[in-house]
Order: structure tokens, then C-alpha cells, then sequence
């Protein structure tokens, strides 16, 4: 049964977390994922000025997620995605830890290193190192959400013995899905490494390619396809069809999320009810 979900990176000015988790419980949805950043360097990034002003007021979307969580009772609650890069390991495993428990085991955590390497410089970390990094503090959160005790010990991230509660309400903790990516190969092998499946977003990413390539990483390992999380956010370079949810859907991905751009209250509402629309027809 293919999902769908919205997408937002919501900010004072948009639509509140509140008001779409309330719309997507009451219209059938399956999900709500929020996007990140902590802030916006004013340094010379790689995008120039192809970036909106509203990088610089989201949100925080755990905050935002636990406030969805408070008014619904089976919505997912996704961040796509929560840059590593911002958080330490001991804190994330926290927090996470903490919405799945109160959530009672609905959180989907999408992860990723984000693209702006003078944002990750204001949190000491050099961009060519963002994966390594990366890598090891999803080890050394599972390791705290599995362990009574949990230790780690590597390159970036060395914590001795600890105790921390709560546990998620999954077992395991809360499903890891990878973010974006550029190269398949290095995509298929973070996926199968690291986590529980792929989240990348259409338009932004090559979706083909990297499936393929996840496809075949996962026939070598022995791990069946059909076990791993693939989502896919929609809406981000052109307008959500019908056709290009077809065509997402027969590529394998399971679950749809339509991204909710920031446009205005107004003009957001409306896209909901687009949205809604469009996604009855595959009830």
C-alpha cells in the first residue's frame, strides 16, 4: 500500500505545524516530514542566490513535530531532512528518542550533512568530512537507543559508558532513511550501511540511477529491496501530477510526499486541497 505525506519546512510565516498536521490526520494522509536548518550563514554559499530568504527562519522540526504529535493520533513524523551535521550524536538520540516514545512509535527520522559547507564550518566540521562524520554518530545513536549501556569510541564521535532514556518506542529505534546524494554507488552503499532506506527529493536528485544502484547493493548484501524505505519528495522543481506520482510509485518508492512550498497562507491552503485531491485518486 503506497503512502503519501506532506512536506513542509515551516516558518512563522507559513502555515503552522498544528494546522497541516491537522489537515493531513483529517484527509487520510500518512504522514508529515519536516525539513532543517538552524541558520543561514551570510557567507558566499555554492547556491548563490538561488536560495530563498525563508532558509533563514525554519523552524526547529522537532519542536515542530512534537507539536504535530500532540494533536493527532496516527500520523508518521518524518524530518527530511535532519542534518547530522548540527547535532550531536548523545542529544539527537535524545530527543528522537523522546518523540517516539511520547509519539508511541510514529517518528521516521531522514537524515542527511546538508549542502552548505559554510554552515557546517560554524559547527567545526570541514565538508569533505561530513559523511565520515556523519556515519558514526547514526552508529553511535543506535548503539544508545539499543544499549541500557552505551559506549562509543571513533574518530568523531568517543563517548565511554552512559546511561539514556527513553528508549524509542520501536524496537531498534525509529527508521533511518539516507538523504539525497549525488553518485549511486555512494548512495547504494550509505543506504545499506547505514540505514533503513533512501530519501531523496525529485528534481533536486537523480532518482533512477541511485535505485538502481541501491537495487544492486542490496542483492549483494543479501538484504531483500523490498524491505528498505523508499520516499520521495515531490513538488520541489515543478508541479505535483498524477502522472509523476505513477511514475515515482513504479520505480519502487512506497511512500510520496508532496512538499508544501512557502507561498503565502493562502496560496498554501490551496495547494493542500490540491493535494488531497490528487492523492484520492490512488485510494
Amino acid at each position: 500500500m503506497i503512502e503519501f505525506g506532506l512536506m513542509q519546512a515551516s516558518t512563522q510565516d507559513t502555515l503552522q505545524p498544528v494546522e497541516v498536521a491537522r489537515f493531513a490526520e483529517e484527509r487520510g494522509f500518512d504522514a508529515l516530514f519536516m525539513g532543517e536548518h538552524t541558520h543561514f550563514p551570510t557567507a558566499p554559499h555554492r547556491y548563490g542566490d538561488g536560495v530563498s530568504d525563508d532558509y533563514k527562519k525554519f523552524y526547529d522540526p522537532f519542536v515542530s513535530l512534537s507539536l504535530a504529535a500532540a494533536v493527532t493520533e496516527r500520523l508518521k513524523l518524518g524530518t527530511g531532512v535532519c542534518l547530522l551535521s548540527q547535532h550531536h550524536p548523545i542529544t539527537l538520540a535524545k530527543t528522537v528518542a523522546t518523540l517516539d516514545h511520547l509519539s508511541g512509535g510514529r517518528v521516521i527520522l531522514g537524515v542527511g550533512t546538508g549542502w552548505n559547507d559554510a554552515e557546517m564550518a560554524n559547527y567545526g566540521l570541514r565538508f569533505p568530512e561530513r559523511w565520515a562524520v556523519a556515519a558514526e554518530r547514526i552508529r553511535a545513536m543506535r548503539e544508545i537507543w539499543t544499549q541500557e549501556i552505551a559506549e562509543f569510541h571513533g574518530k568523531h564521535v568517543d563517548f565511554d559508558p552512559l546511561w539514556c532514556w527513553p528508549k524509542p518506542a520501536q524496537a531498534g529505534g525509529p527508521p533511518i532513511l539516507i538523504g539525497g546524494g549525488v553518485k549511486p554507488e555512494l548512495i547504494a552503499r550509505r543506504v545499506l550501511e547505514l540505514g533503513d532506506g533512501w530519501i531523496p527529493l525529485d528534481g533536486g536528485h537523480d532518482l533512477e540511477g541511485p535505485l538502481a544502484a541501491i537495487r544492486a547493493e542490496a542483492s549483494r548484501v543479501g538484504r531483500p529491496f523490498d524491505s528498505l524505505d523508499l520516499t520521495v519528495g515531490l513538488g520541489l522543481m515543478a508541479e505535483v501530477t498524477e502522472q509523476r506520482i505513477r511514475e515515482v510509485i513504479e520505480m519502487g518508492f512506497g511512500r510520496v510526499l508532496l512538499i508544501l512550498s512557502r507561498k503565502g497562507r493562502d496560496e498554501d491552503w490551496a495547494t493542500l486541497e490540491r493535494y488531497d485531491k490528487v492523492v484520492r485518486n490512488f485510494r
